[in-house]
């Protein structure tokens, strides 16, 4: 009979042979029984992958049985099987102390092999594996007998005293100890490869069917029990303090072997804690670790509070954070990184996130008012890092700008400059309007405005800067800052008129000699002011109101500038917001080509042409902000008179239907003026001046001093009625001249011209007490009182041939002006609410009260913020109407 296991083809690298030669044996009894009972080759497979001594072995035994019929076997003596493997596992075992001792050249792989696999494949495998156990457990309580524990006060320095040398002493004697119990786990790591490359017969078929660990695996298991955790010696608890102590010698300042530290890790985190299926080193050292940590971290951060500011806090808080992170990264292990880094931001930043910012002349408030930039990008850094610090340092930015935005509100009232945002440009602004109240006259009112605009920019200019190169652009903080500013610009009731004459005043003549990118970013900075403000309707008027100023009295330095403006307030409104105001420029241009026309109908008509230069600008009412119905009253001289008779003649020719309603107020006219120096002058003043200069007319007998009336401008509007377009419009007047009379009374020159009190005390203003005076009066001052009585200045002396004289009057509303407004707005946002709620009901056809104030107020919203109450009577105003009604059931 004969039984064989096939041999691949070809002979791998790594095989070892057996003996092949037959063994011939006798039997008892008969003849010449012969049995040739053993032919095997034993081959090494070297793909298995496992280091050691010739790698691990895929098994591969051939075997040949040779027996003649009639044959028999003696069965084996008991006793002398159990003497063969007593023997055969003396050798192992020997063979492994002399693994440990470091004299593995002396010894054969082959045989040891064989050995091993004799025994498992003989069905002793129990009593392999607990012999390996036995032999590997009692090298180990010896090595930490003999090596390890006597390593526990190794090191210390001879000499020295004091704390510094007991540090020392310690620090030397860890490292100490370190390097033996690396040395130890070194030579154990090894010397378990070798033993595992004898023993992998045992490890695929002993090991699998047991159920137990690999011999590798066992031989860490017997250090952990042995040595990490050893129930004789102590030294698992000196481990942990020698690792602590080195950690902490690290943190103060003293140079380390990272290396013997690493090592221990390393060992540490290759030990499984069964119990909780992780590794030795999360259940013996991290825990322990981390608690020491938040110790020492709790203790400095109280020290640094004490002594350092806040920027010096943060700084060394920064250290700490890269040392921690650097430390776990050479020398402890990854999955700690996290834990720690949590520590030192929870005892260094969390918990002292308000003393940080509070603190006195070094906390969040100084950086902000100092610009300390990269203070304040540190500090934004290290509070991310934290759940608290954001939103902390958010709410305490938002409040700050509040309270500066409150000072220059503030300023407002009082009239005096504020200090809460200086900067350069507000400097020179303030320079600027300085001069244009001297040149113009202009009320002290305006500067305030200007100056409360000025400041409102460049405290948003330097928030901006901040949240670009400090806080990384981050929503949430772009958001609160906004909020902020959105709050108390819109505190500030004048808000909306203060914004459109800071962009009068640029539009007018701040724009001169700037490049179009510098026009360009001006005006965007005022539109980023218009965002915030909440009643966009009121801005509209103010808006429309100095525009009008501008096109109508030429002061306007740019069309295009003016152009871009409309065209940056229609993307953020839309087109109705901007639709008058492009009416408005669309007039312009068609009285152009009215005036030339004009022209050419005084050449060919054959009628007298007016004694002066007449300029006309026709006007439509509905773009305009002028009241027809309330149109200011002004007697005109006769010959003013006439030529306004010649340009509606004119007019009424080309359009049938309409009606033209004058507007003195906005015109304005060219006197030459000659005084007792005898220069000749040239005037630019109101169409009201130039009607009261007319008044004084009758000087004593000899005297021949006279204003000349070079030009004059006189505005009208345009307006519908029945159907019919009608409209208003200004004049231009030449070569008038006026004999000035010794004095007029204020009561006598109302009576002759009807002019309203506040005007012609205004106009009288500009001739008696500006810069520029062509008239005096009694008693002298600055105010024009209703006693006052007023002369013509034969005095008058000037340098230039050329002055203007501005009609002096606040370009801010006062009180009883803003009222008046006020009304007119909230007239408007009686129509603009009813019509949101009807056509959102047209919409919905019925919606809950509750609902429908709630849908009103969003539409409205970008326009104004209208209270509830306010829409609450507008709905009942609509439901008198019978445009709306209650529902059957709620009625």
């Amino acid at each position: 009979m004969s039984s064989t296991v096939n041999k691949p083809s070809g002979r791998p690298r790594g095989v070892i042979k057996g003996p092949k030669k037959p063994v011939r044996r006798s039997s008892r009894g008969g003849g010449g029984l012969s049995v040739w009972w053993r032919q095997w080759d034993l081959e090494l497979d070297p793909c298995d992958g496992r280091s050691g001594l010739g790698g691990s072995a895929d098994l591969r035994c051939h075997k040949t049985f040779l027996m003649p019929p009639f044959a028999s076997i003696r069965p084996s003596s008991q006793s002398g099987t159990d003497q063969h493997f007593n023997d055969t596992w003396d050798r192992l075992a020997q063979a492994i102390r002399e693994i440990y001792k470091k004299n593995a050249s002396v010894l054969s792989f082959e045989e040891l092999y064989r050995n091993a696999y004799n025994m498992v494949l003989h069905k002793c495998g129990d009593k392999l594996y607990q012999g390996v156990r036995d032999v590997i457990t009692q090298h180990l309580e010896e090595v930490a007998r003999e090596q390890i524990v006597p390593a526990f006060g190794v090191g210390t320095r001879a000499g020295g005293t004091g704390a510094g040398s007991a540090r020392g002493a310690s620090s030397d004697s860890g490292a100490a100890f370190l390097k033996v119990l690396k040395k130890v786990w070194e030579e154990h790591s090894t010397c378990m490869l070798m033993i595992r490359d004898i023993l992998m017969y045992m490890d695929r078929v002993y090991v699998k069917t047991a159920n137990v660990p690999l011999v590798y695996e066992l031989g860490l298991d017997l250090f952990r029990d042995t040595v990490a955790r050893s129930p004789r010696f102590p030294i698992q608890q000196h481990l942990r303090q020698v690792m602590l102590e080195q950690i902490q010698h690290e943190r103060e300042g003293e140079v380390i072997d990272r290396s013997a530290v690493k090592s221990a890790t390393d060992m540490l985190l290759d030990l499984t804690d069964e119990s909780l299926k992780d590794s030795v080193y999360v259940a013996d050292f991290e825990e322990h670790y981390l608690k020491t940590s938040a110790a020492f971290y709790k203790f400095e951060s109280q020290m640094l509070v004490a002594k350092c500011d806040t920027p010096e806090y943060m700084k060394k808080v920064e250290k700490r954070l890269n040392e921690e992170q650097e430390r776990t990264r050479h020398y402890l292990s990854g999955m700690t990184e996290p834990k720690i880094q949590h520590i030192v931001e929870e005892e260094l930043i969390t918990n002292h996130v308000k003393t940080i910012m509070e603190m006195e002349n070094s906390g969040l408030i100084p950086m902000l008012t100092n610009d300390k930039i990269d203070d304040l990008s540190r500090m934004y850094k290290l509070f991310s890092r934290v759940s608290t610090g954001l939103p902390e340092m958010r709410a305490a930015i938002s409040a700050h700008i509040k309270n500066l935005g409150k000072d220059i509100n503030a300023n407002v009232s009082s009239g005096f400059p504020s200090s809460s945002a200086p900067s350069g440009s507000a400097k020179g602004k303030e320079k600027e309007t300085e001069k244009e109240k001297d040149d113009e006259g202009k009320g002290g009112n305006s500067q305030v405005a200007l100056r409360w605009v000025q400041e409102v920019l460049d405290l948003k200019d330097k928030f901006d800067r901040i949240l670009e190169q400090a806080v990384n652009k981050d929503k949430a903080f772009q958001t609160a800052f906004n909020e902020a500013f959105e709050r108390f610009i819109n505190e500030n009731p004048k808000s909306p008129e203060f914004i459109s004459l800071f962009i009068d005043e640029n539009l007018k003549k701040g724009l001169k000699g700037k490049t179009e990118e510098e026009i360009d970013t001006v005006l965007d900075k005022t539109i980023t002011l218009f965002r915030f403000i909440q009643e966009k309707d009121v801005f509209e008027r103010y808006y429309k109101q100095h525009l009008a100023k501008r096109l109508l009295l030429g002061r306007s330095v740019s069309d295009d500038a003016e152009r871009g403006m409309i065209a940056k307030l229609k993307v953020e409104c839309g087109y109705q917001f901007t639709t008058k105001l492009e009416g408005m420029f669309n007039d312009m241009r068609i009285s152009t080509d009215t005036m030339t026309a004009f022209k050419d109908f005084l050449e060919v008509s054959g009628v007298e042409r007016p004694k002066m230069d007449l300029g006309v600008t026709v006007l439509t009412s509905t773009f305009w902000p002028m009241n027809v119905s309330s149109s200011p009253h002004c007697v005109f001289s006769p010959e003013l008179v006439k030529a306004c008779q010649t340009f509606e003649k004119f007019y009424f020719g080309r359009h049938n239907g309409r009606r033209l309603t004058w507007q003195p107020n906005m015109g304005s006219a060219d006197v030459k003026a000659q005084f007792k120096s005898n220069k000749k002058h040239e005037i630019n003043v109101s169409t009201y001046a130039m009607v009261l200069l007319l008044l004084f007319n009758d000087l004593p007998e000899g005297k021949s001093y006279s204003f000349k009336v070079c030009s004059t401008s006189v505005l009208g509007l345009t307006h519908y009625s029945h159907g019919f377009m009608r409209k208003s419009w200004g004049i231009k007047m030449v070569a008038l001249t006026i004999n000035l009379s010794i004095s007029r009374h204020i009561q006598e020159l109302h009576e002759h011209t009807k002019i309203n009190d506040a005007d012609l005390k205004r106009t009288l203003q500009s001739l008696a007490c500006a810069k520029y005076k062509v008239l005096t009066k009694e008693p002298k001052g600055k105010d024009v009182n209703t006693n006052d009585q007023f002369y013509y200045n034969a005095d008058f002396t000037c340098p230039l041939a050329r002055i203007k004289i501005q009609t002096v009057a606040s370009k801010v509303e006062s009180e009883g002006e803003r009222k008046h407004t006020q009304e007119k707005v909230d007239e408007e946002r009686k129509h603009q609410t009813e019509a949101a709620i009807v056509r959102i009901m047209k919409d919905r056809k019925t919606m809950e009260h509750n609902l429908l104030i709630t849908e009103v107020t969003k539409q409205l919203a970008p326009r104004f913020m209208p209270s509830p109450s306010m829409i609450k009577k507008r709905i009942e105003a609509l439901i008198d109407r019978e445009y709306l009604e209650r529902a059957n059931g709620d009625r």
